[in-house]
């Protein structure tokens, strides 16, 4: 390539180079004239110089609640294995696998055939020594008489007196026969020694089953237990709760959307703490009625350990959190806020808070909208769920004009 042109080649780099630079010179100085940094900057303030459109609630007193909640464990009062108490082949099922059966009641027949006999047997050596008692008596008496005492010798008359003794006894024997055959000929009879329900059956009928041989498992419902465990800071108040009356208690579902029993109360505190976990061991019985509760299930128990009178209560997001702890905005007469300290309590429902400490109850608290403000703020209260009113022609007019004049101090010669 010749010297010529690099020169050419020079020249227009250069020139490039300078056009790029001019229009990036000139576009930063129409973005500052058409509304840069400084006149967002005015923008902004004559904003702040405006009313904040804010939620405002009253803080309002109420009787509070105080509750411990915990994970809890359902879990039958009594559960009972029902098997036989003597062998022979199940001659029937006499429940339904999952109904309700009451204390007595006929669950299963063993074959009595075996036992009966050995009934009859007994009841039938009886009778034999009964007659034999009775010759016994009837020889002793005709010999003790006075007519023919002279006649027998002593020693007869005593082998007599024996056995008469000797066929009481007999009998005696026989009659405890009889009434064991009887309490095993019962037994083939099995019968609920509980109220509950009964489960799944684990043996058929026609099957030979020995005693042991299991045959439903009976789970009573009626009442029920729930079991939980608590954190160790909280025993106190359970124990002051226990000593001011029955402690209530609700069960609620996994998720605490709605309480499944409420009829409950707290039945018994364990007598030690886990070191382990550093917790204590609860049990609430409930009458469980309409079965709500099933043994096994997981429930959230929700027990009510005594009632704070005339608490103040807000939204809990009115309460903000910073370097100095808790603060609220308070809304003043001349509707200006002022931050302040607050200390909040004991949650009340799913979206407020006691207040112990810093408010008093009808003083007009910020819910919605706190994030904007700064103390001194001027502001537009509003009710829950009130939207800020649209803005008058009038003032969108001087909004306008207020904009225009920004514009033109923003981007005019200095």
């Amino acid at each position: 390539m010749s010297r010529f042109w690099k020169i050419v080649l020079l020249v227009i780099a250069v020139l490039v180079v300078g056009l790029v630079g001019m229009r990036m010179l000139g576009g930063g100085k129409a973005k500052d004239a058409r509304g840069g940094p400084q006149a967002e900057a005015g923008k902004d303030g004559e904003r702040d110089n405006g009313p904040v459109p804010v939620t405002v609630i009253d803080a309002a007193r109420q009787d509070v609640p105080v509750y411990a909640s915990a994970l809890g464990t359902v879990s039958a009062m009594n559960t009972v294995t029902v098997s036989p108490q003597v062998g022979g082949q199940l001659l029937s099922i006499n429940f339904k696998e999952g109904q309700e059966v009451k204390q007595g009641d006929l669950l299963a027949q063993i074959d009595p055939r075996t036992l009966q006999a050995s009934y009859d047997e007994a009841a039938a050596a009886k009778k034999q020594n009964q007659a034999q008692l009775a010759t016994a008596r009837s020889n002793f008496q005709r010999s003790n008489s006075p007519e023919y005492r002279q006649y027998v010798a002593k020693t007869d008359l005593d082998t007599q007196r024996n056995q008469v003794a000797q066929y009481e006894s007999a009998v005696a024997a026989n009659e405890a026969s009889m009434r064991a055959a009887q309490v095993q000929l019962q037994y083939t009879r099995v019968t609920a020694p509980i109220s509950g329900i009964a489960g799944i059956r684990a043996v058929d009928a026609g099957n030979v089953v020995s005693a042991g041989t299991a045959i439903v498992t009976l789970t009573q419902v009626h009442p029920i237990h729930v079991v939980f465990n608590l954190p160790e800071r909280q025993l106190p108040d359970v124990r002051q709760a226990q000593q001011a009356g029955p402690v209530t208690i609700a069960a609620l579902d996994r998720n605490d959307a709605h309480v499944l029993t409420d009829g409950g109360t707290l039945d018994v505190v364990d007598n030690q703490i886990s070191s382990d976990s550093g917790t204590f061991r609860a049990r609430a019985l409930f009458d469980n009625k309409d079965n709500s509760l099933w043994p096994g299930q997981f429930v959230n128990v929700r027990m009510q350990l005594r009632t704070i009178a005339g608490g103040v209560v807000i939204p809990t997001q009115a309460v903000m959190r910073g370097p100095d702890g808790e603060y609220v905005y308070i809304v003043k007469p001349d509707n200006t806020v002022a931050m302040q300290t607050v200390k909040s309590g004991v949650e009340v429902g799913d979206s407020h808070v006691q207040v112990t400490e810093g408010l008093k109850g009808g003083e007009r608290v910020v819910s919605e909208g706190q994030f904007r403000l700064k103390p001194g703020s001027k502001v537009t209260a509003l009710k829950p769920g009130e939207t800020p009113a649209a803005p008058t022609e009038a003032e969108l007019k001087a909004a306008a004009q207020k904009q225009g004049g920004g514009g033109r101090r923003g981007g005019g010669p200095r």
